[in-house]
């Protein structure tokens, strides 16, 4: 049985620290793992700003409330959930990620969560496990899944990599010239019939 697995941010809905930091003007902020491979890295780096401001996760989910699926993004999942399911594999985080999957119909996700104080204060993260997508792509294989996945940064590679078959979504200049041999795609009109060509 095929399986798709598939990146959030960046390829289903905008990317919430870009997001964030647009709204609160701190350019910081919009790093992300298309521009730093290690992810406790950044995050640590994140953790670090939102303390130096005084910014916790309410003001975070305010700005997630105002978010919408990039255009083209619910009719594309919709119509690749006909054909074959789909499992959302993010390092996002819970207390982030449930406003966006209402607006996708709610697809099952597998992320990570946030740990907070009572005042908000974001005062660490919680990984669900070490390299989160790869390991999950690996135990799907082991129960017998063919797995087939999308994303677009550093931290997708591996489990693009793992699959049958692997595609690259709005990715960055550098990761698309990095690895040649991935199908890379712009628009979802395309990256559906890509799916649709190896189901």
């Amino acid at each position: 049985m095929k399986l798709v697995c598939l990146d959030l941010e960046g390829v289903l809905v905008p990317e919430i620290w870009i997001a964030f930091s647009e709204a609160t003007g701190i350019p910081e902020l919009s790093r992300t793992t298309r521009d730093e491979p290690d992810y406790d890295k950044l995050m640590r780096f994140r953790l670090d700003i939102l303390k130096e401001h005084s910014l916790g996760l309410k003001e975070i989910q305010e700005v997630i409330s105002g978010i919408d699926p990039l255009p083209g993004a619910k009719e594309f999942l919709d119509a690749l959930r006909e054909r074959v399911q789909v499992l959302i594999l993010s390092d996002t985080f819970e207390q982030f990620a449930m406003p966006l999957m209402k607006k996708l119909s709610y697809p099952t996700l597998f992320c990570n969560s946030l740990e907070v104080g009572e005042n908000g204060e974001i005062t660490g993260y919680h990984m669900r496990c070490e390299k989160s997508k790869l390991s999950t792509v690996k135990a799907l294989q082991s129960v017998g899944f063919t797995t087939i996945a999308a994303g677009d940064s550093y931290n997708d590679l591996a489990m693009i990599e793992a699959g049958e078959h692997g595609f690259l979504f709005r990715t960055t200049p550098q990761i698309r010239a990095d690895h040649p041999e991935l199908p890379a795609f712009e628009d979802f009109d395309e990256f559906l019939q890509a799916f649709y060509a190896v189901l």
